[in-house]
């Protein structure tokens, strides 16, 4: 049986999408790698969207990760911004679908709340806690708030994955109290 769980979290984005991706075993989270795709912005929608998909259908080849989770589209007051945004998510979305991982999504504000602590926090404060968390991340001098973000995506995953671990093997109360009715009925 395999222990550790290998999570790439995404950041995404037209501009750039960052990737992260960490191991996680028992309650022990690793960083791996993390980095960010670029497309040329003079590049036509449909070019820069292929961009985004193959170049992290390429980190997924490189890093073989086991599941992939994604922060949901914010919605801004820009419907042309919401929508781009949109397509951009989309291609991270189907990336890893493609290759046959599970892909979770969160809101913003629960990232921010799984890994900071508070749901209004800024990306300096994400960036922060992420290198606290992954110190090995935190050494490298290449990570942006893009790239901190998809490793909070991706703790994120790992915190709620676990939670829900936690619940699927824990009894129900009703079962608990069956269990304790038992024992005191043996005794």
């Amino acid at each position: 049986m395999k222990n550790t769980i290998r999570i790439i979290g995404l950041d995404p984005g037209l501009r750039r999408l960052g990737w992260g991706v960490i191991d996680v075993e028992g309650a022990r989270l690793s960083w791996v790698g993390h980095g960010v795709i670029t497309p040329d912005e003079k590049q036509a929608l449909s070019d820069r969207l292929l961009d985004l998909f193959e170049g992290l259908t390429q980190v997924i080849e490189t890093y073989h990760p086991d599941e992939a989770a994604i922060e949901e589209t914010f919605v801004n007051m820009n419907p042309a911004s919401t929508l781009k945004l949109g397509h951009a998510r989309a291609a991270a979305m189907l990336a890893p679908a493609k290759l046959g991982l599970s892909v979770a999504e969160y809101a913003a504000l629960d990232v921010k709340k799984s890994v900071v602590g508070a749901g209004r926090a800024d990306k300096d404060q994400v960036l922060f806690m992420v290198k606290r968390l992954l110190p090995r991340a935190g050494a490298e001098a290449t990570l942006t708030a893009d790239m901190a973000d998809a490793l909070a995506v991706a703790i994120t995953h790992a915190h709620k994955r676990k939670m829900a671990m936690l619940k699927r093997n824990s009894p129900s109360r009703s079962e608990a109290l069956g269990q304790i009715k038992a024992k005191r009925s043996v005794a």
